[in-house]
């Protein structure tokens, strides 16, 4: 399968609304999405601005998910990934976060790291970001809101461009705390 990355345009504005709305996103704050909320981010920049790119994912020519990419003017942005239902279990999330982390380093120079957090019981996106050279960083208990108001804790994960660069992991210290007074 080929898998290719393409910009999205502003002119796509109800292709966007279409993908967001028409799927559930297990995952994140929000699984549903009404469409004039994503019209209002649309008219916000939050897909397409000064600090933000979002590109489609295509599977043999079909648009199958969504990267967005957050912060760009800083030197650790974050991202969002999200693979329609049908085409999630395929290896397409493993293979566009590597995609992600690759056009950042090499795009954006003062990026010196890469940040992404999901659910702590997202384990398929867990996967991912080991496989992908991205490391534990942060465990945010009651973290994440979810549906229904259901709280989720949630899970940091990080690459450092240094690492990505030797193709090396560097253990994040997590023994480190002073003893208690």
């Amino acid at each position: 399968m080929e898998i290719t990355y393409r910009r999205f345009e502003r002119t796509e504005g109800e292709l966007l609304v279409d993908f967001l709305s028409g799927e559930t996103w297990p995952f994140h704050a929000s699984p549903a999405i009404e469409p004039d909320q994503v019209r209002g981010r649309l008219a916000d920049g939050v897909y397409e601005g000064e600090g933000s790119r979002t590109f489609w994912v295509l599977a043999d020519g079909s648009t199958v998910g969504l990267v967005r990419l957050m912060d760009l003017g800083d030197d650790t942005p974050l991202l969002d990934l999200r693979i329609r239902s049908g085409w999630r279990g395929r290896g397409i999330g493993r293979r566009s976060l590597e995609w992600a982390t690759r056009y950042l380093f090499e795009e954006f120079p003062r990026v010196r790291r890469i940040e992404g957090t999901t659910r702590r019981d997202n384990a398929a996106m867990r996967r991912t970001f080991l496989r992908c050279g991205y490391v534990k960083e942060a465990h945010y208990r009651d973290g994440w809101p979810g549906a229904g108001g259901a709280v989720h804790d949630a899970v940091g994960y990080a690459v450092l461009r240094g690492d990505w660069e030797a193709g090396t992991v560097t253990a994040v210290a997590w023994d480190d705390e002073p003893p208690r007074p």
